[in-house]
């Protein structure tokens, strides 16, 4: 399958996909302390989110998240920083989710759930970001078959560096 997207649309793709990466990958960084769920379980009697889901790794992924949406911005002069904020805050509301289907599934934190993991953030960017912009199929594709090799990349050096426990 080839993709042939604009130049203008690699350019929309790259506002979008740099900041919603890194906002998800901030909080293996600069996570820890107190967890979003404050450690409450929901009706079926897990967590709702988990140990691993914490305050700080969530605000530390808007921000830096954010933070590269705006370095962008003044670089480039795209006018689409809204979007990269955007993106970086569905990236961690759609890891969230993952994080409470897996606990759903009665899946412990860190436990592999393959493509949920790989994915779960850039379809939450996607939806967040769907009312500013639409995306073409080409584009959300892309997006879905690039991310799950890039993001294991991402979590084995992770883990290699030991920022991680598991290299998933």
């Amino acid at each position: 399958m080839a993709f042939s997207l604009s130049y203008d649309e690699l350019f929309h793709l790259a506002y979008f996909i740099i900041p919603a990466y890194v906002a998800n990958g901030m909080p293996v960084l600069f996570g820890g302390g107190q967890p979003l769920d404050l450690g409450k379980s929901f009706f079926d009697g897990e967590r709702i989110f988990g140990i691993n889901k914490t305050t700080r790794g969530f605000i530390s992924g808007i921000l830096l998240g954010s933070l590269v949406s705006l370095i962008m911005e003044l670089i480039l002069m795209g006018g689409l920083l809204v979007l990269g904020i955007l993106a970086a805050l569905g990236s961690l509301l759609g890891d969230l989710c993952g994080s409470f289907l897996k606990r759903r599934l009665g899946l412990k934190p860190g436990s592999p759930l393959p493509l949920i993991d790989q994915l779960d953030f850039v379809i939450g960017a996607l939806v967040v970001t769907y009312p500013l912009y639409n995306f073409s199929i080409e584009m959300i594709l892309l997006v879905l078959f690039m991310t799950p090799p890039i993001h294991i990349t991402a979590n084995a050096i992770a883990y290699a560096l030991k920022l991680k426990d598991a290299f998933w």
